[in-house]
């Protein structure tokens, strides 16, 4: 038995999970909320359905890795009995860069690196390298494992990550396209093949990660060989407050015409724009579509705008592939709303897509909603990262973990 904690740290956040791997459990999940502002808390949910929620003075993310441990370990509320039941770290970490292609083990040399692509990732590299700092202090000598949300998308040829600028700005600041949600790809992929019962290097599928950030890739033979987002997860898809593909003059347009300075810009295309821009109604969409159905008009726009760009993703991968066999759709949007995969889908019957709106509506979870006879499979995973980080993470530590005598030749 192995017990992975996997983290995902943010700013002023952790979310966590403890897994055991082998058997593919979540044992206990949470969060901590509010690192470093008054109002913190910590809530966890353990597999049984007990539910605990603490509020604390967590001022860093140090003490948020205390909490988390404390609670795990609790008599009342905890999994475990003591911290060596933890054998591993898995931390999710958002930008790899080119350096890494795959899942590593923590070092000194990895830690070095990190700190390298800070600039590739200003709001996201730092605090996962506080979330690895915090469990050295709090679980010294257990080894610790960085998956990258880039590193799904380290397959795709120069063709699709080179961008139109002079290659010297490539060579020199490594601008290109990196892609994200890898390890979400990555994981409805390999359901998407067990589902369909066929190996994952025979088939041709697209991925539609649709949440409040979205992405589409384009999986080849497994292999993701397009994906939507770029240099950063702004391009692309329209998403619940970024603008996806803009014309980049518009921006420069827009500074001149308000007098923006450029984080102004990048706030403005970051958290203002996307289904809340357009709708103003807000950037979930949920409320859209309410708004939609009440024949709000912006909120009409919105929600065409958003399954328009998926559709034509979809159209684009499928001539990048030569083929397709299977759209996969997952995240919350994807998940849970059939407005969006009906309209995503609609008019792609040329394509061999053609959507039973019996399967699409029903409660089902992971399900096949393409109609009897289509061609192409059209199919909801839900997606779970958090089990491609533990089990990544166990892969590695194994490696780490010396045979037995009886076996050593």
């Amino acid at each position: 038995m192995m017990n992975i904690l996997v983290l995902n740290c943010g700013s002023s956040s952790v979310k966590y999970q403890l897994i055991e791997a082998e058997a593919q459990k979540t044992l206990a999940r949470g969060s901590v909320e509010r690192i470093g502002m008054t109002g913190a808390t910590l809530a966890n949910l353990r597999h049984d359905g007990d539910e605990i929620k603490i509020a604390g003075e967590i001022v860093d993310h140090t003490v948020a890795i205390e909490y988390i441990l404390a609670v795990l370990l609790s008599r009342n509320h905890g999994v475990i009995a003591d911290k060596s039941e933890i054998h591993a770290v898995g931390h999710r970490v958002v930008h790899g860069g080119e350096a890494f292609v795959q899942s590593v083990l923590i070092t000194n040399e990895v830690i070095k690196t990190l700190r390298d692509n800070i600039e590739l990732a200003p709001l996201h590299n730092p605090h996962n390298l506080r979330g690895i700092a915090a469990c050295e202090v709090n679980l010294p000598g257990v080894p610790q494992v960085s998956v990258f949300d880039t590193a799904f998308h380290q397959g795709m040829p120069k063709r699709a990550y080179l961008y139109g600028i002079p290659y010297s700005l490539y060579t020199q600041y490594k601008i290109r396209r990196y892609g994200f949600h890898g390890s979400s790809h990555r994981y409805v992929a390999w359901r998407a093949s067990a589902f369909l019962r066929r190996k994952l290097d025979t088939l041709k599928l697209i991925t539609c990660h649709l949440g409040n950030g979205c992405s589409m890739a384009a999986v080849d033979q497994g292999v993701s060989i397009d994906t939507s987002m770029g240099f950063t997860p702004l391009e692309g898809l329209l998403m619940g407050t970024r603008s996806g593909d803009i014309d980049p003059s518009v921006i420069l347009y827009i500074m001149g015409k308000e007098g923006l300075t450029l984080g102004e810009a990048n706030t403005l295309l970051n958290k203002h724009s996307g289904l809340q821009g357009i709708s103003g109604v807000g950037s979930d969409m949920r409320e859209v579509i309410g708004e939609m159905k009440n024949g709000d008009k912006k909120a009409t726009y919105a929600f065409d705008v958003f399954t328009y760009r998926v559709k034509k993703y979809i159209g684009a991968y499928a001539a990048a592939m030569g083929g397709l066999d299977a759209v996969v759709f997952t995240g919350g949007i994807g998940e849970n709303s059939p407005d969006v995969r009906r309209a995503s889908c609609e008019g792609l019957q040329f394509l061999g897509i053609n959507v039973d709106e019996g399967r699409n509506v029903s409660s089902e979870k992971e399900k096949l909603i393409s109609a009897d006879g289509a061609k192409t499979a059209v199919i909801v995973i839900p997606t779970n990262e958090e089990l491609v980080i533990a089990m990544d993470t166990m892969e590695i530590v194994k490696t780490l973990r010396p045979e037995p005598a009886a076996t050593r030749s």
